[in-house]
């Protein structure tokens, strides 16, 4: 029991502090937070969806296809992250107001957030949602490392977004991402 209860904690932590840096920092500059983030603002720039929300839809949407590859255990687990993520960015960007917004400063704390909330998911191996399970799957099919499916789908998200919203966001995604690894 005390096992699983520090892993709850940890997994909700996680999810926190990742819908911190999202909600509070990357969002409110468009600034996409990988695929299934880029998806979250085109949702709520096209049909006025809260991130939050859009973000929780893309993901869950994503991981029903996660479901017969991982097992239930992983996706639950997922699925409390990814709720816990969704519910921190509805409060932040309700609740949380920033008058005087740096757009590098908001993109580099947003990035740290998030990277430390995903690295607290990953410890507990849980996933972020998103994207990550669809590439996830691609690799496991292919035999490759996830890496490569996540950068060229997220690539591909970022310049959709970018089109739709404005294309400054594209040089500001990569920073929050990461570059491809081997």
């Amino acid at each position: 029991m005390r096992e699983f209860l520090i892993k709850y904690g940890l997994v909700l932590a996680g999810g926190a502090i990742q819908g911190l840096g999202m909600g509070l920092f990357l969002f409110p500059n468009s600034i996409p937070s990988g695929g299934a983030g880029g998806i979250a603002i085109l949702l709520n720039h096209w049909f006025g969806i809260s991130d939050g929300l859009a973000l929780w839809i893309v993901n869950s949407s994503m991981l029903l296809f996660g479901v017969t590859y991982f097992g239930k255990r992983f996706v639950l687990w997922t699925i409390v992250g990814i709720t816990t993520t969704s519910v921190s960015i509805q409060f932040f960007e309700q609740f949380v107001f920033i008058p005087d917004r740096h757009l590098i400063v908001d993109l580099v704390l947003g990035s740290i957030f998030l990277g430390i909330g995903i690295g607290m998911l990953m410890r507990q191996d849980v996933s972020n949602g998103g994207v990550g399970v669809v590439a996830m799957i691609i690799a496991a099919g292919k035999e490759i490392l996830p890496g490569k499916p996540l950068f060229y789908i997220n690539c591909f998200v970022f310049f959709v977004t970018a089109a739709v919203i404005d294309w400054k966001i594209i040089l500001l995604a990569f920073p929050a991402n990461g570059f491809p690894r081997k």
